[in-house]
């Protein structure tokens, strides 16, 4: 059963050019949460916009019971979140959806984030970390100033490595080009990803070629966030008992939005 009450904010800072990081305190909520999971939030009493945002679970303190969440300003319902201050209340719902799962008899993985989509790697990353399984996180962006997170990471003691498109921090280019170069000197057990799904495509491409499993979360746009709405299906392979079908499409809010990646079907 999900927590779905007013909870206060207890930090709102800007860490990025539209990048903000909340914290709330939400014990009920916390004791349930999970990495890869999300929340849907909305601004106490605010009517408008009407539906809630979908928002990755960039932290979960369990001793201290509060989540943090890493979002980016695109709209009117974040640029309200944006505006709120310490001690103010704000509407929750969640742990929503299925999270990341660690495989059994994994030793050697790669933590790939591209833009936003480094929000929900931060837990995995923790608990990756208290498994003492040996991982390598590559980041991806535009440009350095849309690198959320790499001193963070660094600070764990990870080995972290970045990919920007205009070559103004690490590698020029794409992340994707990062992880290939890391399987063909050392074929991680497995991948964990969440990014655009231009860039999630291309990374289950590049783990197709080398027979590499991973598990990656979708962004998408979410009404409901309870399965209802039907808003945020995505192309799937068929996993029923009718063989007569080549895929089917399943609600990310509720069936992911974690998935493994060999399931995720990309359109062109």
């Amino acid at each position: 059963m999900s927590f779905c009450g007013i909870t206060e904010v207890i930090l709102n800072q800007k860490v990025g050019p539209e990048h903000f990081l909340m914290r709330v305190l939400a014990p009920e909520l916390t004791k349930k949460a999970k990495p890869g999971q999300f929340v849907h939030v909305r601004c106490n009493g605010v009517q408008d916009p009407l539906l809630r945002r979908p928002i990755s679970l960039h932290g979960i303190d369990y001793e201290h019971g509060t989540v943090s969440l890493l979002y980016q300003v695109v709209g009117r319902g974040t640029q309200l979140l944006s505006e709120m201050r310490v001690g103010e209340e704000i509407d929750i719902m969640g742990p929503l959806g299925k999270g990341f799962s660690i495989p059994d008899r994994v030793e050697q993985v790669l933590v790939i984030g591209g833009g936003i989509g480094v929000a929900p790697l931060f837990p995995l990353v923790q608990a990756l970390k208290r498994y003492n399984i040996n991982q390598t996180i590559l980041l991806g962006a535009r440009s350095v100033e849309y690198l959320i997170g790499t001193d963070q990471l660094a600070s764990l003691g990870l080995k972290v490595e970045t990919a920007t498109d205009d070559g103004s921090h690490g590698y020029k280019g794409f992340v994707t080009d990062l992880m290939e170069k890391h399987i063909k000197l050392a074929k991680p057990d497995y991948f964990f990803a969440c990014g655009p799904n231009p860039m999630l495509k291309q990374l289950v491409k590049v783990a197709d070629k080398f027979g590499m499993a991973g598990q990656i979360s979708l962004e998408e746009r979410m009404g409901c966030g309870v399965g209802a709405c039907l808003a945020c299906v995505c192309k799937t392979v068929a996993g029923g008992k009718d063989k007569t079908v080549d895929f089917e499409y399943r609600k990310v809010c509720t069936e992911g939005p974690v998935f493994k990646a060999n399931e995720v079907i990309f359109d062109d």
